[in-house]
């Protein structure tokens, strides 16, 4: 395992699309062990592969109920709302109040190429919508909620 060198706002990767993942081979459990050990690091909720410069459709979350990896992740269906503060390990220093669905349920690989659903709420939900976002280019600074929209 490595640390890897987050990239920040500005470099453009972090503006592009990232590709699907056609097979789990030993490179990207690799990479996925490599953004657990930087994510931890770095003290953050989760990352994107396109956060370390690598455009594949893969995220890591931790919400504090152990890591939960993300491969070719897609929303299937998003309820609620919830606005609360975001940040991002791309973006320090940053934080907005940015508007999320407050249930989402993702569809996604595991470690093993296996497909499978997941519901998150709350943070976890918040988290699935922020790194799937990363994969299409998207930064939570897109989505900031301005003081007057709030009202």
């Amino acid at each position: 395992m490595a640390l890897r060198n987050i990239r920040v706002e500005g470099d453009e990767i972090l503006r592009k699309n990232c590709r699907e993942i056609t097979e789990v081979n030993d490179r990207i459990l690799t990479l996925i062990e490599d953004m657990k050990e930087t994510m931890y690091h770095a003290d953050g909720v989760g990352l994107a592969a396109p956060q370390i410069g690598i455009l594949k459709r893969v995220v890591v979350i931790d919400v504090g109920n152990g890591p939960i990896t993300l491969i070719n992740p897609e929303i299937v269906k998003a309820e609620g709302s919830q606005i609360d503060l975001e940040g991002c390990l791309s973006i320090p220093r940053s934080q907005g109040k940015v508007d999320r669905p407050s249930i989402v349920t993702v569809k996604a690989w595991n470690e093993k190429g296996e497909e499978f659903e997941m519901e998150g709420e709350g943070l976890l939900a918040r988290a699935f919508c922020h790194e799937i976002d990363h994969l299409n280019g998207i930064l939570f600074i897109d989505k900031i909620i301005k003081e007057s929209e709030e009202e």
